[in-house]
């Protein structure tokens, strides 16, 4: 019998959480490679809030998920079978295999890592992708200024714990939004933030004034929602806003319920002169480079610190997924869908 293979596949476009019935987990044979091809097998799969937006019909950035096909994510794989003169059995590369135990591919776009040099996970966060949404969106984007104030939605994810990080290394305060109180404690016993705001508080709109008593300078946007509700009569003149994500509403069927606040927010930006800038991690890689220097001699110093979130198993995909659509996630979120080789 044919060695056998997991993946998660949409079956239809989700309405609201997606649930077992939209990401369905079947067996499949291992592929097999052919000239010029490797096979993958995945050892991590990251999880991120951006696979909501693939999801849907919807027109958006990047091409979205078609019913039928595998589920899109990175993973950190091991090439257990090479037909490829660039890669050997046994290399550890980034890829984005998806929602899968093993892929095959023809080598484009993989990078091969060492695997020695940091923890494997990492490469999906701090060292990956989340970690240059962070870092460009808050330099390139918030462009932060010693003593200014920088708060940072979903201050204890993926993207969020970065950020602070990086807003205390440039000499600024920082202050955290999160949901929960653990999370708080987190980021600033352990992070470094000067406040955090656990935005489920019944006071958290005058708590979020206390902890920003000269206004915002910098909002880090992960979440929209009451959060960013509570944040926009606190930004300053001229204050920056790089609009990362909008987790709160990805599940949504509908507008939200009224009264239109637009024209109240569009005045807003006109008199404050704020500057809003959505962006997408991949718009400029020329700042890759500084990055990875940068970002690296912040681990090696110990001036960032990085938290991963371990579910072990494709079986437990799903509701891992609809945990970090919620908050559940304490730091990245990553599967570990087989063993680290050695």
């Amino acid at each position: 019998m044919a060695e056998m293979a997991k993946r998660i596949i949409m079956t239809r476009f989700p309405q609201g959480m997606p649930d077992h019935e939209d990401l369905k987990l079947e067996d499949c044979p291992v592929p097999a490679p052919g000239d010029g091809e490797l096979l993958l097998r995945t050892i991590y799969l990251s999880l991120d809030p951006y696979m909501r937006g693939r999801m849907t019909p919807a027109k958006s950035y990047a091409a979205g998920v078609e019913p039928g096909d595998v589920i899109v994510g990175g993973t950190v794989a091991e090439v257990i079978e090479s037909r490829n003169d660039k890669f050997n059995a046994g290399d550890i590369v980034l890829s984005g295999n998806g929602w899968q135990t093993h892929a095959v591919s023809d080598g484009t776009g993989l990078v091969k890592l060492d695997a020695g040099a940091a923890p494997l996970p990492w490469y999906l966060g701090v060292l990956g992708m989340p970690g240059y949404t962070a870092y460009i969106g808050l330099l390139s984007h918030g462009r932060p200024k010693e003593g200014e104030t920088i708060v940072v939605s979903a201050a204890s994810g993926a993207v969020g714990q970065v950020v602070g990080q990086i807003g205390k290394i440039k000499g600024c305060r920082v202050v955290g939004i999160a949901g929960a109180q653990d999370k708080c404690d987190y980021v600033t016993g352990e992070l470094g933030f000067d406040a955090c705001v656990n935005y489920k508080d019944a006071d958290f709109t005058e708590q979020l004034k206390v902890a920003c008593p000269d206004g915002i300078d910098v909002y880090f946007e992960n979440v929209g929602g009451d959060v960013l509700k509570a944040v926009l009569p606190l930004l300053n003149d001229f204050a920056r806003v790089p609009v990362c994500g909008m987790i709160a509403h990805y599940n949504d069927t509908a507008p939200p319920d009224g009264p239109d606040r637009l024209p109240q927010l569009w005045r807003m930006i006109l008199t404050k002169r704020i500057s809003v800038r959505g962006f997408i991690v991949f718009d400029d890689t020329s700042k890759q480079p500084d990055f990875v220097r940068d970002m690296a001699g912040w681990l090696k110093s110990g001036e960032v610190k990085y938290k991963i979130d371990v579910v072990d198993g494709i079986e437990n995909a799903v509701e891992a997924f609809q945990g970090l659509l919620i908050g559940k996630n304490r730091g990245k979120l990553v599967v570990k869908v087989g063993e680290e080789p050695g």
